[in-house]
């Protein structure tokens, strides 16, 4: 019997992964451009996608699944819109800093919420609700300052609509995972990542060797970050898309704002950024939201 926390676990590790593999991706972003570092989480990750489904099909003798036509729409607009809201996520942190993009796009649970309402039926309860935008308040304020939100309106737009994106992403993915009607969701969660990433790495790599394959090149140069921005994006996807087997995307989404606390350790400790008050009480916010929901599931 799964433990009903298990869905927790599985996002909070995954929340962590990305953290890194965030701070990775926007120092690749520099040599690399926006396109050619949102490729290296797919060209990267997608090996050791290979590696976790043949480690998970050796180890329980599970077979490979049989998808039908309502799978395929979903895992598409589900790697499609990830590109869309990498590449924005990128081109926002390319304008301001590591931990405000993150705030901005962590806006996304209650999209999530309301997209898995009209797209799969996902129930959101009042006090999920209240989770979710107690949560999302806290992120808000983080991202604030006394003269109104940080970085004008280009950086704020991009870090939106990568919100967006992913929100949409999140619930492609899911989708995809539960028209696969397995009883093994472990299964069903590492086969849809590893078709999702095999569209990306094609379509990605098919762009740049037709645009600009001197970018094709510079990433081949970089392999050594790349690589390790490659894994920690392919973990941190494996594990999300565990958590979306097993509870619902708003769910998901609102805990994994406990990646904006990471992204603030991180932001201390490499760049020595000082935590203020404001930034303090958005945290508690965001705890509170995330302790909210855990309780209302």
């Amino acid at each position: 019997m799964l433990t009903p926390w298990l869905w927790a676990v599985f996002t909070i590790i995954a929340a962590f992964a990305q953290t890194l593999r965030n701070a990775m991706q926007r120092e690749l972003t520099g040599t690399l451009g926006t396109v050619g570092a949102t490729h290296v989480r797919f060209l990267f990750g997608f090996p050791f996608a290979l590696l976790f489904i043949a480690g998970l099909a050796l180890a329980t003798g599970a077979t490979l699944p049989r998808p039908g036509s309502v799978f395929w729409p979903w895992v598409i607009g589900g790697a499609f819109a990830q590109i869309a809201a990498t590449a924005l996520m990128l081109a926002a942190m390319g304008e301001r800093s590591f931990v405000v993009t993150i705030a901005y796009i962590k806006t996304e649970p209650i999209q999530v919420a309301i997209f898995g309402l009209i797209f799969l039926g996902d129930r959101v309860t009042l006090p999920m609700m209240t989770a979710i935008v107690v949560a999302t308040a806290g992120v808000v304020i983080m991202s604030t300052k006394p003269g109104g939100m940080v970085g004008g309106m280009r950086p704020t737009f991009l870090g939106l609509a990568a919100g967006s994106m992913f929100a949409l992403s999140a619930i492609g993915y899911r989708g995809a995972i539960l028209s696969l009607a397995l009883s093994n969701y472990v299964m069903a969660a590492t086969f849809t990542l590893v078709i999702g990433l095999a569209m990306q790495t094609a379509s990605l790599s098919l762009y740049l060797w037709l645009r600009d394959p001197s970018v094709l090149r510079a990433i081949v140069r970089a392999w050594r970050p790349s690589l390790l921005a490659g894994f920690l994006g392919a973990l941190a996807s494996q594990f999300w898309f565990l958590a979306f087997a097993l509870a619902t995307a708003a769910s998901v989404r609102t805990l994994a704002l406990v990646e904006v606390l990471f992204a603030q350790v991180i932001a201390r400790l490499s760049f020595g950024q000082r935590i203020t008050l404001r930034e303090a009480v958005g945290m508690v916010l965001v705890v509170a939201g995330v302790a909210l929901l855990i309780w209302a599931r």
